[in-house]
């Protein structure tokens, strides 16, 4: 119980000092340019056919059908996702966070 209530005090405190007011100041108006990145060809076919199979009426399948449609998608997914969309952390940034937050916490 001690524990909770330091803890909650230590962030009432800290609330305190971050500064209430804030400056207004005119600034130039800049224009944002759009960074579209195109998607890739390949990509393209990839999420057409898994619109294509979401589409599909699979009552009337049977059940090798419906599996073989389940192991296709799974094969997309996954080459979906090695395409290198992710955020990867090494390990000792991940130890560097966790030190992080338990010392702030």
């Amino acid at each position: 119980m001690k524990k909770i209530s330091f803890y909650l005090m230590m962030m009432v405190l800290s609330l305190t000092f971050v500064p209430t007011t804030t400056f207004a100041a005119e600034k130039n108006l800049t224009t944002v340019t759009s960074n579209t990145k195109e998607i890739p060809e390949n990509v393209k076919k990839m999420l057409s056919r898994l619109d294509e199979i979401k589409a599909m009426d699979k009552s009337s399948m049977k059940s090798s059908e419906k599996k073989a449609l389940r192991k296709e998608v799974r094969a997309i997914n996954a080459e979906l996702r090695s395409t290198g969309n992710g955020v990867y952390l090494s390990v000792g940034a991940i130890i560097i966070v966790i030190l992080l937050l338990i010392l702030l916490l």
